[in-house]
């Protein structure tokens, strides 16, 4: 995620924020690297949605990604799942 990819996911998850989505799951399954214009983004919408009482949690992070949020400790600010279902249910009070 960067270059053009990271507009188009700012796009969208900007349209997801506008229509008034308080909780997001992004499924990085085909993700297999994130750049720092990516981080932004996740953070940047992370932000957005904790000041609306929501959250944004990741789904399908590979062991590459994981590993950059290690070092980077952004794996304290996200929630990360490989599956689905638990990952929907975890939104649930």
């Amino acid at each position: 995620m960067g270059g053009p990819d990271s507009k188009i996911f700012d796009e969208v998850l900007s349209d997801a924020l506008e229509s008034g989505a308080t909780n997001v799951l992004v499924d990085m399954a085909d993700i297999s690297w994130v750049n720092s214009t990516g981080l932004g983004i996740l953070i940047a919408g992370h932000r957005t949605l904790s000041l609306k009482g929501g959250v944004l949690k990741l789904l399908h992070v590979s062991k590459r990604i994981e590993s950059l949020l290690m070092v980077t400790k952004l794996n304290t600010l996200f929630e990360s799942y490989d599956d689905e279902s638990q990952a929907i249910a975890s939104f649930s009070p």
